[in-house]
């Protein structure tokens, strides 16, 4: 028997909140919305957090 992955063969679509907007692409938005969302700050995966957690 092989061990399967959480969700693994299902597709998913990412929706962000971008300026009051609910969005899975940035494919319309003019420049000024998407440097918005390029200048964000990006969070660290919970598998990062728990390898950081480990290691201290």
């Amino acid at each position: 028997m092989s061990e399967k992955t959480v969700g693994e063969g299902i597709g998913f679509e990412r929706i962000r909140r971008i300026t009051g907007y609910l969005v899975g692409t940035v494919d319309r938005f003019n420049n000024a919305k998407r440097a918005e969302e390029r200048d964000r700050v990006k969070h660290t995966g919970i598998n990062e957090i728990n390898t950081k957690a480990k290691k201290a």
